[in-house]
């Protein structure tokens, strides 16, 4: 792809994340791609339908909180490195939920954006706990299900926008108790 075409699409990307979330699952194509700089035709270029593009933007967003892993880890101490992870994961679930309609609109259609999300988050996790425990700064005893659990509780319970610094309280918990002793 080229770097221009690279260029608009992921410009759409981030502007359908942000429209489904504040706009919903009807917000007109037309208008996300006049907010990106481009025209219809490019957006229909990227993603034919509606879903299409609904899709890109959730694999997208799980793509990027994913991807940010190894730079956390070489940046920074691994404990830090998780904790700064999972205030993405929790950027990551808020646009999530407020992509929900979006979402739906995709499964209904027969799609199945969650198709490997699972399995990258596992990935992710565990190679942020297995930089943790290399380090000896992270217990060895602790499963990545676990740490998605009690991320996927912090989020569903204060994952909303006005509820950010008791998700980040929370989070600073769930690293502590992480910390190897």
């Amino acid at each position: 792809m080229r770097a221009d075409a690279r260029r608009n699409r992921e410009r759409l990307l981030e502007v359908a994340v942000r429209s489904f979330a504040l706009d919903g699952p009807g917000v007109p194509l037309e208008a996300i791609a006049k907010a990106a700089g481009v025209g219809i035709g490019t957006l229909y270029r990227h993603f034919p339908t509606r879903e299409a593009l609904v899709e890109a933007a959730y694999r997208n967003e799980l793509d990027r909180l994913c991807a940010a892993v190894p730079d956390l880890v070489s940046a920074q101490p691994a404990d830090q490195a998780l904790r700064a992870w999972m205030d993405l994961f929790v950027d990551y679930m808020v646009t999530k939920r407020g992509m929900s309609d979006a979402l739906r609109t995709v499964i209904a259609s027969g799609g199945d954006p969650f198709n490997k999300s699972r399995d990258m988050l596992m990935s992710a996790i565990t190679r942020l706990l297995e930089a943790g425990v290399n380090a000896g700064a992270i217990r060895a005893d602790v499963p990545p299900e676990d740490v998605l659990a009690a991320l996927s509780g912090v989020t569903s319970t204060v994952g909303d926008p006005e509820k950010r610094e008791q998700a980040r309280r929370l989070l600073d918990l769930l690293v502590d108790g992480l910390r190897h002793r």
